[in-house]
């Protein structure tokens, strides 16, 4: 029976991708000074596993180059080979070649042959300009006179749970075969009666000779991958036979079927591109048992309740009434359970900034390290993948822009190297990103002069420090003196800005001329659900996120001004804000005509506070977001829809919107109106 193989083609490039994160993330610590033993052996076993499971899915030029990345890595942590930085540099090239390969052929798609082979010969150069020395695969160093002998005996029995991690003994043989001529014996002494047999275990071992002049790293590559699920001894059949000293620094080429057509071990099915995306998760199975049982106490409150209604009379009533409390507070401790799945540590994000961060800061000619705090803070995948981009622009800003050369900085009384801040944290029902560096800060007196150049501001205007920010998110708007292929072409902060409005969020921005700046950056915990306030204008709903209300208020006469051109504005904590009546906004008839006779919701966005003029507060709850653009088109002011418990529809607001429309900011426009000024 022929097996789809197509789901662990699939589980062997997801694992191997974080295998090249964990490598990548251990060289650069590498590279920082790090020098700790098990952070050495753990790089080697993430590219140790890699290249098993290349050569298990038939993917032998990834096996075939990953080998050699691998013997570099296991002369470094022999202690034969020390850490430099040119060492660091190839393994780093290295291990992207083969993460470039393993997406090529995830999409069975060509990869870039050329660079492929100049790495390989930048690591065959290195590992012919060692000492000599060449190794077994156990690591016990040899003189190159007994590579290789007559032929070997090898004691093979693999553990019980062989079968289950992947691997199979024929292929093994077959692999052996095509080395020299195979015997094999096998032992059944361990197989249990019928009745007893469990047809996933492995029972049997062998007894194998293999005979020919073949080296032993050529056994121990065709055992590299069932290491630590077997028993294995080797050892020498006849008299040793002199080979070529460099014999064990080559990398073997991965032996073909019997047919000699295709590689061994190669899988049939369909692989699927994974495209960067979190297109699956992983999730602890706590989560799973905690779900389970709150299924499980949702059958128990249906069928009470179920009983009820079979022989139902008011003396039930109150039966009911706690029926329907044990249902809703299972369903929102399930919906918590549910959301806390989609839920990915931001540590799938920042993982890829140390090496940015180390590239850049070398192109750039600038000494700078990165320190990330919060990794472990959670946000919903949507997030996570929406997030990444906007996230990278500014932390090649802050490198660009923000740290200065090293002789820069000793000249300002700084350290040489610069520090750029990843940080992330919960509050306030939402999640907080820091982008922080220690650089020479924003020269807003500079950013309004050109803005004036350009005719985006009046000459004689006296903006504030946050307007004048501001201006850093129009389109096409830099402040570089040149261009470069890092930054200066305008193009940037105002996707960043774009993109994480896109979410729900907001960004802003504080700095100081000399010091550095800060770029933070507020989310929602999740794009899925939300707590709301529901709203009343007229015969309409709305559905207000409680994370942007302040309070609540019934205003006065004498709290309320007119400003010319400007419209209404109310005296709140020692400021005048802005009135917005959504009654106005989407062209609605208000029962609520004067100020006094409804209420003022104060909401911040993009930190500022405005005041919703309603007509009634109905009451929270908690309401599941469906997408207007997706299913309609964008609104302006509004950020989804939800269907409420009667059935109708209410629209959500999009608080952030509606303030920069109170504003005077044109959504997608270049400029800002002077009024602003």
């Amino acid at each position: 029976m022929a097996h789809d193989l197509s789901e662990f083609l699939k589980t062997f490039y997801e694992e191997s991708f974080e295998g090249l994160d964990v490598m990548e993330s251990g060289l650069l610590n590498l590279a920082a000074g790090a020098s700790d033993t098990e952070l050495i052996h753990q790089i080697f076993r993430s590219a140790h596993s890699i290249k098993g499971g290349a050569a298990t899915f038939g993917l032998t030029d990834v096996a075939a180059f990953t080998h050699l990345l691998e013997t570099l890595l296991d002369q470094l942590r022999e202690g034969q080979r020390q850490v430099a930085q040119e060492l660091i540099d190839v393994l780093l090239a290295a291990g992207d070649v083969v993460r470039e390969m393993l997406v090529a052929n995830q999409a069975n798609r060509p990869y870039d042959a050329e660079r492929v082979k100049e790495l390989e010969a930048r690591l065959k150069g290195l590992l012919a300009g060692g000492s000599g020395i060449t190794q077994t695969r156990s690591g016990a160093l040899q003189t190159p006179v007994s590579a290789s002998v007559a032929g070997w005996s090898i004691q093979f029995r693999p553990h019980s749970h062989f079968f289950l991690t992947g691997n199979d003994p024929v292929r093994i043989f077959r692999e052996l075969a095509d080395l020299g001529e195979l015997e094999a014996v096998p032992e059944s002494t361990a197989l249990p009666t019928l009745t007893e047999l469990d047809p996933e275990a492995s029972y049997l071992s062998w007894q194998l000779s293999l005979r020919g002049e073949i080296p032993r790293t050529a056994i121990d590559e065709v055992f590299a991958w069932v290491e630590g699920d077997c028993d294995l001894t080797i050892s020498p059949l006849g008299e040793a036979v002199v080979v070529p000293a460099d014999t064990a620094l080559e990398a073997p080429s991965l032996p073909l079927s019997s047919a000699g057509k295709e590689p061994i071990g190669k899988g049939g099915g369909e692989t699927r591109q994974r495209g960067g995306d979190h297109g699956s998760i992983r999730v602890n199975i706590e989560k799973i048992d905690s779900i389970i049982n709150l299924v499980g106490e949702l059958v128990i409150t249906q069928s009470m309740l179920s009983t009820l209604g079979e022989s139902f009379d008011m003396d039930k009533i109150q039966s009911l009434r706690d029926g329907l409390v044990q249902l809703e507070r299972n369903t929102r401790e399930l919906q918590e359970e549910v959301m806390r799945m989609r839920m990915l540590p931001i540590s799938a994000v920042f993982h890829r900034f140390p090496r940015m961060v180390h590239d850049l800061s070398t192109q750039l000619g600038k000494e700078a390290e990165l320190e990330m705090y919060g990794e472990n803070t959670e946000l919903d995948k949507t997030l996570v993948e929406k997030i990444t981009d906007p996230l990278v622009h500014l932390v090649r800003n802050s490198l660009d822009h923000g740290i200065e050369l090293p002789a820069d900085r000793l000249a300002a009384g700084k350290s040489a190297h610069g520090t750029v801040t990843l940080n992330a944290y919960h509050k306030s029902g939402n999640i907080i990103i820091e982008v922080k560096d220690d650089g020479r800060g924003l020269d807003s007196e500079r950013i309004l002069q050109k803005a004036i150049r350009r005719g985006l501001v009046p000459p004689d205007a006296t903006p504030s420090r946050e307007q004048i920010y501001d201006l850093l998110f129009l389109p096409g708007f830099s402040t570089a003196e040149k261009v470069s292929d890092v930054s200066g072409r305008g193009v940037g902060m105002d996707v960043v800005r774009r993109n994480i409005q896109s979410v729900n969020g907001s960004v802003e921005i504080s700095s100081t001329l000399g010091k550095g700046s800060l770029f933070t950056v507020r989310l929602p915990l999740t794009l899925a659900i939300l707590d709301g306030q529901t709203v009343q204008v007229g015969e309409e709903s709305y559905i207000v996120p409680l994370v942007s209300i302040s309070e609540s208020i019934q205003v006065k006469r004498n709290m309320v001004s007119h400003v010319a051109s400007r419209g209404e504005a109310f005296h709140w904590r020692g400021e005048y804000l802005p009135i917005i009546r959504l009654a106005q906004v989407f062209g609605i008839h208000s029962r609520a005509r004067e100020l006094s006779e409804g209420l003022l919701v104060v909401v911040e966005g993009d930190g500022r506070y405005v005041g919703l003029f309603v007509d009634d507060l109905l009451g929270q709850q908690q309401v599941v977001i469906k997408s207007m653009e997706v299913n309609y088109k964008r609104v302006h002011g509004i950020s989804g829809a939800t269907i409420l418990g009667d059935g109708s529809v209410a629209l959500i607001l999009d608080v952030p919107s509606l303030v920069r429309m109170a504003a005077g900011h044109h959504e997608g426009g270049r400029e800002l109106h002077a009024a602003n000024f």
